[in-house]
């Protein structure tokens, strides 16, 4: 529970780097809308890159509690986590879904999440990542998040990445970070408040 939750406390947003692929664009997504949050007033951005947690691909039985190897990828990943006011998911598409690497690391959290806003930027062809975002919309439902409306999405070739790591379609992009990032922080202050008067029982 955040020890102050006024308006003027920022809220802190963890950015989750979904791709763990080889040759990902995911880190260079992220880079830029680490650009346009920065400039953002009361965002105080927390980047966790999943091709920095090791996590382990088998699920133990329930009840038995998180393996050796488990405890030690989220050791550090757990209070930043639960730190977090509200998160942004960047994530390509990958067969009209998002990456294993990023289910498997939502099915190995949970609590953390809850009563708690997530953004999302999606990038990838030309349906920039959208069907992997409405996916990813009734996952964090289960974890008892909150999605916020508007997304942003990259589509190539129009609006993908240029060599110079700036969208092609700038100007459209950064009204979309903008416009999603305007409602994280709304939701993000509301349910921060709400939490600290009445804690969730999920």
């Amino acid at each position: 529970m955040p020890a102050a939750t006024d308006s003027t406390t920022p809220l802190r947003v963890a950015v989750i780097v979904g791709s763990v692929r080889e040759g990902r664009q995911g880190r260079a997504v992220t880079d830029w809308f680490l650009r346009v949050a920065t400039a953002y007033d009361g965002l105080e951005p927390d980047v966790v890159d999943l091709a920095d947690v090791d996590l382990p691909t088998v699920m133990p039985d329930w009840g038995s509690g998180a393996s050796p190897a488990a405890r030690a990828a989220l050791a550090g990943v757990y209070p930043r986590l639960a730190a977090a006011d509200a998160f942004v998911v960047v994530t390509p598409e990958y067969n009209h879904s998002f990456p294993a690497s990023l289910k498997n690391f939502l099915d190995w959290t949970g609590q953390q999440w809850q009563a708690k806003p997530v953004g999302f930027v999606s990038y990838g062809g030309l349906a920039g990542g959208v069907r992997a975002v409405e996916h990813l919309r009734q996952v964090v439902a289960e974890l008892h998040a909150v999605s916020v409306r508007d997304a942003v999405s990259l589509h190539g070739p129009w609006s993908g990445l240029g060599e110079d790591g700036e969208p092609r379609d700038g100007a459209v992009c950064e009204g979309a970070a903008k416009g999603m990032l305007g409602q994280l922080l709304w939701w993000g202050r509301a349910l921060r408040s709400a939490r600290a008067e009445h804690p969730y029982q999920g």
